[in-house]
């Protein structure tokens, strides 16, 4: 439930509120010059007091950082402060005109914008029970649901288009996401997913240090040439398919860089123990070959190097060009191996 009321950019979210809490203060501020009934002293009081605690609010918005936006829950309690104010203040004015039920529609467009279903469900749902108590109290039965069936309708379908223009909105910056991070062809992470894990395994360093692998095909030249491209293409899928049965997700990232260069990231991994699982990919591919559409098999050979980096240093460059070398050692040692970098 507390992840349904997080707002999707807690700070746009908290912008955008000031903006609107500021326009409303300053709309309930202006209301007696238009002469909208201001009832007693007491409903003056509210009414003036509504407008310094909208203010208070949008000040808050404005100062507050996101993690307290998040914690506090204060995008979906401004909307329902808002909506219980709309409601007192139309109670006590007697004000049941459209203009003041159009004020029901800041807070349920502001969070059917910037908060998930559930919230929007909320807070729209809060709107119209509220207005349609209001109008209850205020009017003729008849006349009253005859105003909450225009308004409510209007006010629940322009919600429900937002969170659906939302949700495909959302859709789509996952599919990017997707292209960013995962590499169509095989299934695994991208080069700059990798740099980012990598940027993480540095920078937050933990026992081990850190180990990469870098994988190569041997004579992935020869395979395109004599096989065509496609046979080529379907070698990278078996070989992820392939690694990714002995690597976990939990302790390592299994990543495409380019071609068909492959690398293994295995933060907090002495490199006794990458050497060793090196080893263990080496003969994994070994021994399963890629079946040709003719039912023949194509035996597969890998090349594999392994760097390592102690636990609090953060040269990212000397170990991705450690371990580069370390694979051209493997390479002009005649492949089919793992080769280590020095210490």
């Amino acid at each position: 439930m507390t992840r349904a009321l997080r707002a999707h950019e807690p700070r746009g979210a908290g912008h955008s509120a000031a903006l609107i809490l500021v326009v409303t203060a300053f709309a309930l501020l202006v209301l007696p010059l238009f002469g909208v009934p201001m009832g007693g002293v007491g409903t003056k009081l509210i009414h003036f007091g509504g407008v310094v605690a909208l203010l208070g609010a949008a000040a808050a918005c404005h100062v507050l950082p996101d993690e307290l936006l998040e914690r506090w829950h204060v995008v979906p309690a401004i909307a329902l402060a808002g909506i219980a104010l709309i409601g007192t203040l139309n109670t006590l004015t007697g004000d049941a005109s459209a203009g003041s039920q159009a004020f029901y529609a800041f807070p349920v467009l502001w969070v059917a914008i910037h908060l998930r279903t559930p919230a929007v469900v909320l807070v729209t749902a809060s709107a119209l029970l509220t207005d349609l108590v209001t109008l209850l109290i205020l009017l003729p039965t008849a006349a009253a649901l005859a105003d909450f069936i225009f308004f409510g309708a209007v006010l629940a379908v322009i919600a429900t288009l937002l969170v659906r223009a939302n949700r495909t909105q959302a859709l789509l910056v996952e599919a990017l996401q997707r292209q960013v991070t995962i590499d169509s062809l095989t299934g695994l992470a991208t080069r700059r997913a990798f740099d980012e894990a990598l940027e993480t395994a540095l920078h937050h360093p933990v026992p081990g240090g850190t180990s990469l692998v870098l994988i190569d095909v041997d004579s992935f030249k020869s395979i395109n040439d004599n096989h065509g491209h496609p046979v080529g293409d379907d070698v990278l899928v078996h070989l992820a398919r392939v690694l990714r049965g002995r690597i976990r997700a939990e302790d390592a990232v299994l990543s495409r860089l380019g071609g068909d260069e492959l690398a293994v990231l295995l933060p907090g991994c002495a490199v006794d123990v990458a050497a060793r699982r090196a080893e263990e990919l080496l003969h994994a591919v070994r021994a399963e070959p890629l079946v040709l559409p003719d039912g023949t098999l194509l035996s597969l050979s890998i090349s594999l190097g392994v760097a390592h980096l102690p636990r609090f240093s953060r040269d990212r460059r000397a170990l991705y060009t450690s371990a580069d070398a370390a694979l051209y050692d493997a390479k002009r040692a005649g492949r089919g191996r793992v080769a280590l970098a020095p210490a």
